[in-house]
């Protein structure tokens, strides 16, 4: 029995690991279809509690989910078998096209296949939002804290900052209208500026150093994985002039590109730096405190459901993690809708998804391949 389950997460998340393009948003939204609608391995309510902790957490949020749902199907060996396979796939892609780049001096010419992912994408997570909003939104406190998080959001607030303050309050909040007057006291996040590495000019890039640095990225590295490319030209451009900027922004290009977490991007760059070795330490450098995290946190979680003050907490975090999600879409929709046929893409999508309840993968590689089609018949331009 253990070993069927292992077999059903290693097939799982390598196809996922495969297909999922579009970021941490479209990510969990495959997850919800495959685990809550299809599969019923996890209730919604537990999967949202799931999303919500690991916004709490530093580390690639999908990724961080998929060894989460693992551990609940297999405990400790289902969590490495489903992050594993959930990495793999986007690494050794991201580590082929470094050696490409490295060989040619540049990038393959990949966007064709870019024009209708980015509308099929959007059409999961509108999906996503719609099936775990309704079950987030129990009452008007949790739609006011949502409101609130993605209104911070849209004016430019920090997402750490957004879900982190965001939650606290709504907790409080929503103790308050239960009539608690206990108060809640949370950990928020201190500078992070410690963990970056503080020598300079160095020429000679030991395996040691690259795993280090990446090390300490994935012990920090909250929100977004897009917050990834701060820490990276901060770090690896200004500081220690590890990288170019030219040879920056195609890795960056490249992690947007790979199915999977975009953190593979770290492949990429150790690829560039140290060649294969220094691929794989950073690779295992970045992922590593996410499996660390996840064993020691996920058996706490039904704990804090428990916890009347937790529960608040947990429901304040799901509808603040809704929240910044809505605001992802709203800044996709703006990048990508600026022609009508974009929307029909969208529209389609959008339709196989909720009406006829398409696997997602399907989704993203119908879009890709009708992307490519409108490519081809001169409506490269579709997607801005």
């Amino acid at each position: 029995m253990a070993n069927e389950r292992l077999r059903e997460l290693a097939g799982l998340f390598f196809r996922l690991g495969v297909t999922a393009f579009g970021g941490p948003a479209a990510h969990i939204g495959m997850m919800e279809d495959e685990v809550v609608t299809r599969r019923q391995w996890l209730s919604r309510q537990h999967f949202l509690d799931l999303v919500g902790a690991t916004s709490l957490i530093p580390g690639p949020n999908s990724t961080e989910m998929t060894m989460h749902i693992g551990y609940e199907r297999a405990g400790w060996r289902g969590l490495a078998v489903a992050g594993t396979c959930f990495i793999l796939p986007a690494a050794v892609l991201t580590g082929i096209l470094a050696w490409l780049y490295v060989r040619f001096g540049a990038l393959p010419g990949v966007e064709p296949l870019l024009v209708g992912i980015k509308p099929a994408v959007i059409a999961i997570i509108v999906t996503a939002v719609y099936r775990l909003g309704t079950k987030a939104v129990k009452n008007w406190q949790l739609a006011v804290i949502g409101l609130g998080v993605l209104t911070a959001a849209l004016l430019g607030v920090d997402e750490v900052t957004a879900l982190l303050v965001g939650s606290v309050l709504g907790a409080l909040l929503l103790r308050a209208a239960s009539g608690s007057k206990a108060l809640l006291f949370l950990p928020l996040p201190g500078g992070l500026s410690w963990f970056l590495p503080q020598q300079e000019g160095e020429t000679a890039v030991s395996l040691w150093s690259l795993g280090a640095f990446f090390l300490k990225i994935g012990a920090v590295l909250y929100g977004s994985g897009y917050v990834l490319i701060a820490y990276l030209e901060g770090g690896l451009v200004d500081q220690l002039g590890w990288l170019t900027q030219t040879e920056l922004l195609d890795a960056i290009a490249i992690g947007q590109f790979t199915p999977g977490p975009i953190l593979t991007t770290a492949t990429f760059v150790g690829y560039l730096i140290a060649g294969v070795p220094g691929a794989i330490v950073a690779t295992l450098g970045i992922f590593l405190p996410s499996f660390l995290f996840v064993v020691l946190l996920n058996p706490l979680i039904p704990k804090m459901r428990q916890s009347a003050w937790f529960a608040a907490f947990l429901d304040a975090v799901n509808v603040a993690a809704i929240g910044l999600m809505v605001a992802v879409l709203i800044n996709l929709g703006q990048q990508t809708f600026t022609t009508w046929q974009g929307i029909v893409i969208a529209a389609l999508a959008l339709v196989a998804s909720i009406r006829f309840k398409v696997n997602s993968a399907w989704i993203v590689l119908g879009g890709g391949v009708v992307g490519y089609v409108l490519s081809l018949v001169g409506l490269e331009n579709v997607i801005g």
